[in-house]
């Protein structure tokens, strides 16, 4: 783990982040919008649309009620000045039918507001979660063509956990974006309104708006930064949560007493953080305020100015009811508009998250019209003169690896912990692509072929195998995925890997859930979870099949019987197999030791017993122990 930072430290990272944002970058962040619109119209161009109605119809009604509002005043004012002359009831009721009208046209206009606002949350909240679930799965399609490389770069998995962020954050940004514009044409309709009384009010709004504007985008492009530059110590904290309180490691945190290690180094973190944001918090609260108060100045001294000239006769009372209605709703909007421009460009920002980790492109790919992997492979892989080193490493994890794998073999792989077997087999699979020499599949380069065709004739059991909180028949049934609804051969593929009578035992059988994540699960031991995987690489019948420690859990029992199996899971591929058991070793055709990376010897069992070299040391020291 990365070491704590202090609270000052994580201040002082996010100022000089925040100094470095001028406000012509924070107003670029705003081109971030126009894609994203066209995301939420690709969501659902029905939702958009009928949103975009009904906003628009809402913004027109603040201006519309308000008029009508100012009408009934003065005709209140005046039925109040005819009435020393109003006699009965069919005077009076003559004299009031006029403001009868105009009070059920503002009733029908206060029932209008709240249906389009019921509407328009409707669909904000339909559109937000379509564009959500959208999002998100582009995000996971995305993250699954990049190379493996990608992941294992500590900075990628900071950019990719932004990333994630922005598919559910950004419902907020969607909201805000409509809204804004909704407060926009209201403003508009009022500004023409107030224009055609005073339109030298407008100017005093304006210059009484700008300082709040500026100030909060200042703070809102600190903000981002704050959130930006925290963000390793932020996945640290999510880490240290699933550690310290999941099913995966409950054993040995409470078996080493980690508990209260786990709990004061988050506690430690987490209050570093608080402190930073905290900082950032008090600044933004104390200027807001003073900011503020200027812009409430600007609207009192613009009231005054309405005030007296109501007084003085040039305005009606209604005039005077419907402009400082106006003014005091135009100067509400602006403000908030302006806070909310602030904000939005502010998570716009954001965005770029999101938007940079869709343009990341995976270096290995497929050619331009690649042929596919000929089937059946003919003559086998040829590596010449590999050489290989991880992004970021100056060590070479293989170098100068010349071998033949021939088709129909199968090929052992032997060495010490660091010899560079998994590199061969990833490079095998092109998880990676060698950065010296090459690798010929029937005489032609790897990278010639087509991707998707050499990933699905290639069927991978790692050591680290996955176990999936999937039913038992989905975890074998991802050998081949597209075949998960075939139970006949997703039994047959159990029973061959010796995994259906692990199945058989649970209650539910096939269809239980395995692992403790969720509330119907049950787990497997660590042999039985090794059989499942097993059985993914009899479902997966690939062309060529590379187990990595595929009997590393088993009981000397269960190893036997899988290795019986052994030539009948090869039979007709081509196959690598790693392990550091003799016994298992042996099955194979061939043997190929590796030291440092580079190839130190080959044969079969008995040549490189009879040679002498490290296959034969390691092979006495491993026999010793069975004496």
């Amino acid at each position: 783990m990365p070491p704590i930072p202090t609270g000052s430290r994580g201040s002082r990272r996010a100022q000089s982040t925040a100094a470095d944002l001028s406000f012509r970058e924070r107003l670029g962040a705003l081109s971030n919008l126009p894609p994203l619109f066209r995301l939420v119209w690709a969501t659902s161009p029905a939702l958009f649309s009928a949103n975009v109605v009904l906003r628009v119809l809402r913004a027109l009604l603040p201006v519309t009620m308000l008029y009508v509002g100012k009408l009934i005043v003065d005709e209140v004012v005046r039925v109040a000045g005819a009435a020393p002359v109003l006699d009965g009831w069919a005077a009076w009721g003559g004299a009031l039918e006029g403001l009868a009208w105009l009070i059920a046209a503002e009733l029908g206009l206060a029932v209008l507001s709240d249906v389009l606002g019921r509407g328009t949350a409707l669909c904000d909240s339909l559109l937000g979660d379509l564009f959500t679930n959208e999002t998100s799965v582009r995000l996971m399609r995305h993250a699954a063509a990049l190379d493996l490389a990608h992941f294992e770069d500590a900075d990628f998995y900071d950019h990719l956990e932004r990333a994630r962020r922005q598919t559910t954050s950004r419902l907020v940004l969607l909201s805000q974006v409509f809204g804004q514009a909704e407060s926009a044409i209201t403003v508009v309709s009022l500004g023409v309104g107030l224009a055609a009384y005073a339109p030298a009010l407008l100017a005093l709004l304006a210059l009484a708006l700008v300082p709040a504007f500026l100030g909060e985008a200042h703070f809102n492009a600190q903000s981002y930064s704050l959130a930006y530059s925290w963000t390793p110590e932020r996945r640290e904290l999510d880490y240290l949560r699933y550690v310290g309180a999941s099913d995966e490691t409950a054993k040995e945190v409470k078996v080493f007493g980690l508990n209260d290690y786990l709990a004061e180094r988050y506690r430690l973190l987490a209050d570093a953080y608080y402190r930073a944001n905290r900082s950032l918090a008090l600044r933004r609260a104390s200027w807001g305020a003073v900011l503020s108060a200027i812009g409430t100045l600007g609207y009192y001294a613009a009231y005054a100015v309405i005030v007296y000239r109501t007084a003085s006769g040039a305005f009606t009372i209604g005039d005077l009811t419907f402009l400082a209605g106006s003014f005091a709703r135009m100067r509400s909007l602006l403000e908030s508009m302006l806070q909310s421009f602030s904000t939005v460009s502010g998570q716009a920002l954001y965005l770029a998250d999101l938007f940079s980790f869709f343009e990341i492109k995976p270096r290995v790919a497929s050619a331009a019209d690649a042929p596919p992997v000929p089937e059946p492979i003919r003559e086998g892989f040829v590596f010449e003169d590999v050489g290989f080193r991880y992004p970021g490493s100056e060590h070479w994890a293989v170098r100068h690896l010349s071998f033949e794998l021939r088709a129909g073999e199968a090929l052992a792989l032997v060495g010490e912990n660091g010899a560079g077997k998994t590199t061969l087999v990833k490079l095998l699979a092109r998880l990676y692509d060698p950065d010296e020499g090459r690798i010929l599949l029937d005489g032609r380069d790897l990278r010639e072929y087509d991707l998707d065709s050499l990933r699905q004739s290639v069927g991978v059991i790692f050591q680290d195998f996955v176990r999936y909180h999937l039913t038992a028949s989905e975890n074998i049934a991802v050998g081949r995925i597209s075949e998960r609804e075939d139970r006949p051969r997703i039994e047959t593929s159990a029973q061959r890997s010796l995994a259906d009578a692990v199945i058989e035992s649970l209650p539910e059988g096939y269809e239980q859930t395995l692992g403790k994540r969720f509330k119907t699960g049950v787990d497997l031991s660590g042999g039985q979870w090794q059989k499942v995987a097993l059985g993914r690489a009899y479902m997966r019948d690939a062309q060529l099949l590379i187990l990595d420690e595929p009997t590393a859990a088993l009981d000397a029992r269960a190893e036997y019987e899988v290795f019986e199996r052994f030539k009948d899971l090869t039979e007709g591929k081509t196959a690598v197999l790693i392990s550091h058991r003799f016994s298992t070793v042996r099955m194979a055709d061939r043997i190929l030791v590796l030291d440092g990376g580079e190839v130190e010897e080959v044969g079969t069992h008995e040549e490189l017993l009879a040679s002498d070299g490290r296959y034969a040391e390691l092979f006495e020291l491993q026999a010793q122990g069975y004496r």
